[in-house]
């Protein structure tokens, strides 16, 4: 703790010795001996009491951590999987016959946008709402879909030029 040498413990000895006098010098290091024993003392005893407040603030965390694993291990003991499927069912029902009470046609236009005046500046050429766009898009044939002539032949061809 502290750095005291012997060369320096024999100059505090010999100063003592001579600012006390040799009578009371027994008397002065027995009552200093007893006042740093208290000391040590007093340390220890903080230095205990320290180490309880860790130890049990240890145990608190701990206990802590234990009734958390206790509950959770109770929800699974309690954890029924053909409850929780009948459930998602149910949910899944609901919606179901929800959907069919409700049904929604995203294909055919609502009646308020067809009867809605066009506010937009007048041009020409206006492009077509959305919603038509999408009813004539399904009625118009596909290009991809009418079948190529000839390339199809030389496509199923090997590498090296045999047909396949």
């Amino acid at each position: 703790m502290f750095e005291i040498g012997w060369s320096e413990l024999l100059l505090i000895g010999i100063v003592a010795l001579i600012a006390i006098g040799p009578k009371e010098l027994p008397t002065v290091l027995r009552t200093l001996g007893q006042w740093m024993s208290k000391l040590r003392r007093m340390a220890s005893e903080f230095q205990s009491q320290f180490q309880e407040a860790m130890r049990e603030a240890e145990m608190a965390d701990l206990k802590k951590q234990v009734d958390e694993m206790t509950s959770q291990a109770q929800s699974y003991a309690n954890f029924d999987p053909v409850s929780e499927v009948r459930r998602e069912l149910e949910s899944t029902q609901q919606q179901i016959e929800s959907a069919m009470v409700n049904p929604t046609d995203a294909a055919t236009p609502s009646p308020s946008v067809a009867a809605e005046p066009d506010t937009s500046p007048a041009t020409d050429a206006a492009p077509p709402s959305p919603a038509v766009a999408a009813s004539t898009d399904a009625a118009a044939p596909s290009p991809a879909a009418a079948p190529e002539p000839a390339t199809a032949d030389v496509d199923a061809a090997k590498p090296d030029g045999k047909p396949a």
